[in-house]
């Protein structure tokens, strides 16, 4: 029992020392970048240049990908917001000082918050815009619609002089945009569910696909045939019996005599 208790009286005072040393740390951040925190132009000057750096940095990995919103996009969407946020914030500034008579008068207050609401919706529609729907049934444009919705946080972040979230947030997010994608692929690549996308040269070919999966003890469980275009085309949705390389599913498909092109979406 005494050990117990003088191990729990360890660890809270750890806890505490720690607790204390992160707001230390948090304490003395916030008074070295204090002048970055007013409504200087130093601040804004500052504020601005990190919106266009941060928000440029996020768009390049979609510009390199030739997404419809890459690098400038998502700078000025990021560089848009920090000025949203700022000018709410002289906006409350002037109505509390030059602007506090006629305020005042006609009884006018203001909620900085709104601003950014309004970012929020704003860049909604542009992500939306964005979004694509292909003929084989894709859809595409998700990630970069977003990306330009937390490029806009960012620039929000950051004209709210939140710096210590804005480093973080951004450090995170290029984890996620750049890392994690290559552990997605990993991870579908040992699915057991595919979709296919085939392009045939008759309907007759349907039969042949479906017959050819019953022989690898492959489960079809929907098949949405479109006849418009060139080729008829298909999706097939499909469960394979064990875990196998995709790759190889799609190359026994594709020497089928009937298949004109295949994919797997």
């Amino acid at each position: 029992m005494e050990l117990s208790a003088g191990l729990s009286n360890f660890l809270n005072a750890c806890a505490q020392a720690f607790a204390a040393l992160g707001n230390l740390q948090i304490t003395t951040l916030i008074e070295l970048t204090s002048n970055l925190r007013n409504m200087s132009a130093e601040s804004i000057l500052f504020r601005l240049l990190l919106a266009i750096i941060f928000g440029g940095a996020i768009g390049l990995e979609r510009g390199r990908k030739n997404r419809p919103a890459g690098f400038r996009t998502h700078m000025v969407v990021c560089l848009g917001a920090t000025l949203t946020m700022i000018l709410g914030q002289y906006e409350f500034h002037m109505l509390e000082t030059q602007w506090l008579p006629l305020a005042n008068a006609v009884g006018t207050k203001t909620d900085i918050t709104r601003f950014a609401a309004q970012v929020i919706n704003g860049v909604g529609f542009l992500g939306a815009g964005t979004i694509l729907i292909t003929g084989r049934q894709q859809v595409k444009g998700l990630t970069t619609a977003a990306s330009l919705w937390v490029s806009a946080c960012v620039g929000i972040a950051i004209g709210a002089t939140f710096y210590e979230c804005v480093f973080l947030a951004f450090f995170l997010i290029i984890t996620v945009m750049k890392l994690l994608p290559k552990v997605e692929a990993g991870l579908m690549e040992k699915a057991r569910n595919m979709n296919l996308y085939i392009e045939i040269y008759s309907l007759d070919g349907i039969n042949d696909i479906i017959s050819c999966l019953k022989t690898l003890n492959i489960q079809t469980y929907d098949v949405d045939i479109e006849r418009g275009g060139k080729f008829p085309n298909a999706v097939f949705s499909i469960r394979l019996d064990r875990q196998q390389s995709h790759t190889k599913v799609v190359a026994l498909l594709s020497k089928l005599e009937c298949v004109s092109a295949i994919k797997e979406i």
